[in-house]
């Protein structure tokens, strides 16, 4: 009972975040793109990163907040790197404030600040994966079968990566309200394995990319006695949290997979500076979830489904190709398909939001 009470709860957090954020910005989302190089090198998880990879990997651009518009309080930027065996990222977050005080595996971490990896490997918006770590080294990790717009998706609570190595190194002092801090530093390596979807599958991602993201939760704080705690408000209530992101989604909700960044996995060494360009057939991708969020939301607020007529009115140009977007009606539901000028492929999104490409 206490599993479910505590997931039905979490589901009730983002479901009402997603249904308040259901429409995206208008500013036009843009994902963000990282080259993850493979390293020979021995990569120990300490939180220093001392290897001589980690300094010449590249940090990505800085964190932006969740919607895309505004310049969060602390900086934060994340390297990357991968071997045969595991998946490597390195988060480093400016704090003057550093302190958790969740202590126990799978409780729910972004009640301190933290630090969130979100990986998708496949593209299909569903069966992705949620890493939580706090300053204290505390986890919590998830596995999610469909964004939490689908009312009949699973959230796997006691799903662990089994595997999984994280290391912390503090700038300053964890949970000294009596100092400044400068920083902590968070090292992760995420085994591959523990994303396999069949035994003893070859997932390695090599020379591909993965749909990814990262989240850092921040709260406004209140010092007693020494003591840190989550900041409330005149109404007794605790105040919003921040949400700076990696690669923004446009709206206050991490579960959209299709708007997370873009890692490529390349096998070339890290001086190599290899380079990774979004698929054209992505580019269409986005404009049919643009489609499929329409399609949803009206019914949602109208209890019926649009035409394609009504629901694609403007041209969609892709790379100056005119796209031309299908909705096919079948006994369980419906396809928005079209096919791709680019590669000949047709790109279907289910009435679920799964996404195919045949």
């Amino acid at each position: 009972m206490k599993m479910l009470s505590k997931l039905k709860y979490v589901s009730i957090i983002f479901c009402g975040v997603s249904i308040m954020s259901c429409a995206q910005s208008k500013k036009e989302i843009i994902p963000e793109t990282y080259v993850a190089h493979k390293t020979s090198e021995t990569i120990i998880i300490d939180g220093k990163a001392n290897e001589s990879e980690w300094k010449k990997a590249k940090w990505t651009n800085n964190f932006i907040d969740i919607e895309g518009v505004k310049t969060p309080k602390y900086q934060t930027n994340v390297k990357m790197l991968w071997d045969e065996n595991y998946y490597y990222i390195l988060a480093e977050m400016k704090e003057p404030h550093i302190w958790a005080d969740i202590t126990k595996r799978d409780e729910v971490i972004f009640y301190n600040n933290d630090f969130e990896v979100f990986i998708e490997p496949d593209g299909d918006t569903h069966n992705y994966y949620e890493l939580e770590i706090n300053a204290l080294n505390t986890a919590w990790d998830l596995f999610i079968s469909k964004p939490y717009r689908e009312s009949d998706g699973v959230i796997l609570n006691d799903w662990n990566f089994t595997g999984l190595k994280s290391a912390i190194s503090i700038n300053g002092t964890l949970n000294n309200s009596g100092d400044t801090d400068k920083s902590w530093t968070l090292e992760i390596a995420i085994p591959f394995k523990d994303l396999r979807t069949l035994y003893k599958q070859d997932n390695v991602p090599r020379d591909k990319f993965w749909r990814v993201n990262f989240s850092r939760v921040n709260w406004d704080h209140d010092i007693k006695d020494g003591k840190y705690s989550r900041k409330k408000g005149k109404d007794g209530k605790y105040l919003h949290e921040y949400n700076w992101v990696w690669s923004s989604t446009g709206v206050i909700n991490m579960h959209l997979p299709e708007n997370w960044g873009y890692v490529y996995f390349s096998t070339k060494n890290v001086e190599s500076n290899d380079s990774f360009t979004i698929p054209k057939d992505d580019k269409i991708k986005r404009e049919l979830y643009n489609l499929y969020r329409k399609q949803k939301s009206h019914f949602k607020k109208n209890k019926l489904w649009l035409s394609i007529d009504k629901l694609s009115s403007t041209e969609i140009k892709v790379d100056g190709k005119t796209i031309i977007p299908e909705l096919k009606f079948h006994e369980t539901g419906w396809n928005l398909m079209t096919k791709s000028p680019f590669t000949q492929k047709v790109l279907i999104i289910k009435e679920d939001g799964k996404f195919i490409s045949k």
